[in-house]
């Protein structure tokens, strides 16, 4: 039995631990997980159990023992644990409502980053079992809320998960209206935590800022993403083999409005990269469904992106490819698209063409589609920027909340 390469995790791919003995990352099993090999006997012991990814191992001063970066135990988080790699034993280090990431051995314990919902990454300090923070520079929102776990079911029969922020003066049998976020990558996966990533903790902040506001705050976990196991990330026929992950957002869409505390003409979609991916999907093949969306440097056509990250593609050359492109591209599907939205990009993109943007919008034009953009020159794919961040996220939710109220 094996597994699909993926380059994304650990980040130490391999580790000798002893002349004789190595610590490698494995999927035999359906997840990433750690295994020793002693290489004079063939011995392979797997030193990680249960549903859930390591993403990240490092190797003691000692190397007696291994740390790691797991959400086995807790799905949607991120703790640390310890392996020794004399008994081949595991023991959590950190647990409870916070995401811990980064240890670092130090002389008397372990550093880290620690998040919750209601701070982003923060240093911390693992000394004698007791955790302590190090630092105040971190603002800590006490009011805000840990969204809750709910499963949904795509169009397809499949059943993914979803976080949920609700507004705080929430009362049942009123309808609110609702925003989705949907993560890039496409492998990552959102928390109930501030994100390890600054991209994604950004992303949490706006949706929490959303329910603060009146909103029902959803981000959902696609097919395709991680942390859910091989088979959910190498989901059939995803992205530009078949967009199969658009049946997860269209599945949101009527769950969403069959709930009775939401008002189904009020619904919202927004992401960045393949987010703003999908979020063009959502309006260009739902606008029934979804009012406005926010589209920040999505790809709208996969035969333009794909040279990109792939030099040797040429839709010319390989016409079944490319028809297959296209078809799994929001492109393929403009003529459905009637909801306003809002195209956001930075002119230096490296990772999606600032042509998908150009491109994208003349076509919206052409159809009379209303749709406004905001440009930053001269900024890349993650924003350089502190302030671009800020205009971008505020433009999110300023765009949206025009269109919702």
């Amino acid at each position: 039995m094996g597994s699909v390469f993926f380059g994304q995790f650990p980040r130490a791919a391999l580790e000798w631990i002893a002349l004789d003995k190595l610590v490698f990352p494995w999927e035999k099993q359906g997840w990433m997980h750690l295994y020793a090999l002693q290489t004079s006997t063939a011995k392979l012991t797997e030193l990680t159990k249960g549903s859930g990814i390591v993403e990240d191992y490092s190797l003691s001063r000692d190397r007696q023992s291994l740390f790691i970066t797991t959400n086995i135990g807790d799905i949607h988080r991120r703790h640390i644990g310890q392996i020794d790699l004399v008994t081949q034993n595991m023991k959590m280090l950190t647990e409870g409502k916070s995401s811990e990431f980064n240890a670092k051995e130090t002389a008397n314990g372990i550093a880290f980053l620690r998040t919750t919902a209601q701070h982003t990454s923060r240093p911390a300090m693992l000394e004698k079992n007791e955790i302590s923070l190090i630092g105040k520079r971190t603002k800590i929102f006490e009011k805000q809320k840990t969204p809750e776990v709910i499963e949904i079911t795509a169009t397809d029969g499949e059943v993914f998960n979803a976080t949920v922020f609700y507004p705080s003066n929430y009362k049942k049998g009123k309808k609110y209206p609702a925003t989705v976020f949907l993560h890039g990558g496409s492998r990552r996966q959102m928390l109930q935590t501030y994100h390890y990533s600054g991209y994604y903790s950004n992303a949490f902040a706006l949706q929490q800022y959303f329910a603060s506001q009146g909103y029902i705050a959803v981000m959902i976990n696609y097919r395709s993403g991680i942390g859910y196991g091989t088979d959910f990330r190498e989901a059939e026929n995803y992205g530009i083999t078949g967009a199969s992950e658009v049946n997860d957002l269209i599945g949101t869409g009527l769950y969403l409005a069959s709930r009775d505390d939401i008002d189904s003409e009020k619904i919202a979609l927004w992401g960045g990269s393949y987010g703003g991916y999908l979020t063009a999907h959502g309006l260009a093949r739902r606008s029934d469904l979804f009012a406005v969306g926010v589209d920040i440097h999505g790809v709208h056509n996969w035969n333009t992106e794909l040279p990109t990250f792939a030099s040797w593609y040429n839709q010319s050359f390989y016409p079944e490819i490319a028809e297959r492109a296209f078809k799994s591209s929001p492109e393929a599907y403009l003529d459905g698209w009637k909801s306003p939205v809002l195209l956001i990009h930075g002119d230096d993109d490296r990772n999606v063409p600032f042509s998908e943007t150009v491109v994208l919008s003349e076509q919206l034009r052409d159809r009379g589609v209303y749709f406004e953009q905001l440009i930053f020159p001269d900024e890349v794919h993650g924003f350089l920027l502190h302030q671009n961040w800020v205009d971008a996220l505020e433009a999110t939710y300023e765009f949206i909340n025009r269109y919702i109220y």
